[in-house]
């Protein structure tokens, strides 16, 4: 089938580079319409794109959508550090990335709409090879989701559910403060989660809605812990670090779309629970709160649409102390800033769309994410790492700093049949 040819080409296109993505590892909205009106789309109906955010509002589709595209994600990140006793300074060369996305949505009878759609959703990575002073750092994780859905609507309510189909990959290269190689290619996981939504009309012009998005278990055999060894902080040194898993964590999001003349205004709010989440809770990352809105003006064969989105950086940062705990808790800060650096937390984002035909509009978004930098101290770090004395240095002696800014643009062809 022609369609199934579309959703193979673009599951090979995403495993071609990874996805630096925003609120936290996670990409700002799913769809152009839903990342040019500031990642919403719990409650606002965007078509065949609102699959995987809430499944249920594809109970307000008529006919068939199909949309095709994809996001240039281009991320701008930098590193400066002297905790290896030289003062090292590279931007990352992995500065950009293709995200495809594609999304089905068919209408079965009066009450039942079939969904499907192929979304890189999320991912991170670096990439500071030639730079010895930031140990030749290469990290690279990808994530796919392909989501079959299904929605029951009748009068003004909606309910949907849909399984997720996730596969993911991740890579850590390095070169330890010894010299020796650490990494020894990607590993990779196929793993099931779901959805659930459901949306509400309170009147004709008002909408509200709710999400879930299961947390989804993901184990990455080798990588995590024999990084985290390089440190001396996995399983074979302090065990601060001892599993592979990596699990994408659990989402929970509530929504309101008002519709007044031309113009929809939208707003969400999202708590994304990486506390829970294994791998990240073992990294000290903290649950997110994510706060979007947008605002879309419609006419004759044509969109524009803005919005602002922020959520704060998830990564506590440990305390510091001249100790082998202090140790432990400076060389997880330092991982964290220097090779998963997912600290961006405001957004501001615009789009729109222009009809090429009766059936078809091409639309197009962008989004723009503000430098964050942030330091943490490694003094600690430098003195095991250097004299093997963990109080040979003052914990501030040495630090690492990581600046990051991020653009991402993305297009997308909408037919409606």
């Amino acid at each position: 089938m022609k369609f199934t040819r579309v959703f193979t080409f673009m599951a090979l296109a995403g495993l071609a580079s990874s996805a630096f993505a925003t609120n936290g590892d996670n990409l700002i909205g799913l769809g152009v319409q839903s990342r040019a009106l500031g990642g919403t789309g719990t409650a606002a109906f965007f078509g065949s794109e609102n699959t995987l955010m809430n499944p249920a509002l594809l109970g307000k589709m008529k006919g068939t959508e199909f949309a095709i595209g994809g996001t240039f994600f281009m991320p701008d990140v930098k590193a400066t550090t002297d905790v290896s006793g030289v003062l090292g300074s590279a931007t990352s060369d992995a500065d950009l990335s293709v995200i495809p996305e594609v999304s089905l949505a068919t209408r079965i009878n009066e009450n039942l709409v079939f969904g499907l759609g192929m979304f890189g959703t999320a991912g991170m990575g670096v990439d500071y090879r030639g730079n010895p002073a930031l140990f030749d750092g290469y990290t690279n994780l990808q994530l796919m989701k392909f989501v079959p859905s299904l929605t029951y609507n009748s009068g003004p309510f909606g309910v949907g559910a849909a399984v997720v189909i996730q596969y993911g990959a991740l890579d850590i290269n390095y070169v330890d403060p010894f010299g020796d190689t650490v990494g020894n290619g990607t590993s990779s996981d196929l793993q099931l989660g779901f959805n659930l939504g459901g949306y509400y009309d309170i009147t004709p012009d008002f909408t509200v809605g709710l999400a879930y998005q299961s947390e989804i278990g993901m184990e990455y055999d080798g990588q995590i812990t024999g990084a985290a060894d390089g440190f001396g902080i996995g399983p074979n040194g302090m065990g601060t670090i001892t599993s592979d898993k990596l699990a994408q964590p659990a989402e929970m999001s509530v929504g309101v779309a008002y519709t007044a003349g031309p113009w929809m205004f939208t707003g969400d709010y999202k708590r994304v629970m990486w506390s829970d989440a294994d791998g990240y809770k073992e990294f000290n990352w903290d649950d997110q709160d994510v706060f979007g809105l947008g605002a879309k003006y419609s006419s004759n064969g044509w969109w524009i649409g803005f919005g602002y989105n922020y959520g704060k950086d998830p990564i506590d940062v440990l305390p510091s102390a001249q100790s082998m705990t202090g140790y432990s808790n400076q060389a997880v800060n330092m991982f964290n800033n220097h090779f998963f650096p997912a600290v961006v937390e405001s957004h501001f984002t615009a789009g729109g769309g222009y009809a090429l035909g009766e059936h078809t509009m091409l639309e197009m978004a962008l989004v723009y994410a503000d430098d964050v930098s942030k330091t943490v101290d490694t003094g600690t770090v430098s003195s095991v790492l250097g004299a093997g004395n963990p109080a040979a240095l003052p914990v501030d002696a040495t630090s690492h700093t990581v600046d990051h800014s991020q653009l991402g643009f993305t297009i997308s062809v909408r037919m409606n049949f």
